[in-house]
């Protein structure tokens, strides 16, 4: 299976992390010692599953390290424009159903055992559309103090996974709700709002399920999604403050001594 990373966004001057960019890219980040990026790449690596990796976002010159081939695409100004770049490249070895992952440069905490759990769980997928969530209570007792936003259901507490996979199709054929998914993906309330006014209705005052909000994410939006729960608090693990920032670092530097 091949893996795109997303690396781009250049940083501004109200970015909470703006203090340790400069004017380097947040996926270039130094954490414990080499660049947020190359975390997720190592973990990468180490899977037998992994045969490629697009990394998207970054000039091709950047020092960056896999030991099967990678490609590193450049900037493209957004998110979803940066996915069907990717794609673009992928497309000529894949076919249209074929399963991408999907993983966010800024989530350094992620090992090749989550690699390899995500990989496994896609494989039973029929679907379009796989996206990990995460328990609150996961999330709060592996990083305690993380701050994530978490949207409320009817049984669970939940937060997004930074590593999700999606059949190619969804962002080489230029889906029409791809840029509108991409822009909600960390705000509950957009993905709500996407949903429809009834969902949201439903959702603040927690009458759904995750079972109910997948079915109803594959009714409006038109692709046939699965939610899963992850046990793993690292699939989501960004860094997006100072404070997430000093977090993977004391859990990263140990492990380069």
């Amino acid at each position: 299976m091949d893996a795109i990373v997303t690396a781009g966004g250049a940083p501004s001057t109200d970015d909470p992390l703006a203090s340790e960019l400069g004017t380097a890219p947040k996926s270039m980040l130094d954490v414990a010692g080499k660049p947020m990026v190359q975390w997720v790449l190592d973990a990468l690596a180490g899977s037998a599953y992994i045969d490629r990796v697009i990394v998207v976002g970054l000039p091709d010159d950047v020092p960056l390290e896999f030991p099967r081939p990678l490609t590193i695409l450049p900037d493209t100004g957004s998110m979803i424009d940066n996915l069907q770049s990717a794609a673009k490249v992928l497309s000529s070895a894949h076919q249209e159903n074929d399963f991408v992952l999907a993983v966010s440069s800024d989530t350094p905490t992620i090992t090749t055992q989550h690699v390899d759990w995500v990989i496994k769980q896609v494989e039973q997928v029929t679907g379009e559309l796989f996206f990990g969530v995460i328990e609150r209570k996961t999330m709060e007792k592996r990083f305690p103090g993380a701050n994530r936003t978490f949207l409320k259901l009817r049984d669970k507490e939940l937060c997004g996974s930074d590593f999700n996979a999606l059949r190619l199709n969804l962002i080489s054929g230029g889906h029409p709700l791809a840029r509108k998914i991409v822009d909600a993906r960390k705000s509950p309330l957009k993905q709500a709002l996407l949903l429809g006014f009834d969902t949201l209705l439903l959702i603040l005052f927690r009458c759904l399920t995750l079972d109910q909000v997948a079915r109803k994410i594959s009714k409006k939006l038109g692709v046939s999604a699965q939610a899963v729960i992850t046990p793993f608090a690292e699939l989501g693990m960004d860094v997006d403050k100072p404070h997430q920032l000093e977090i993977v670092r004391a859990e990263l530097i140990p492990k380069q001594k």
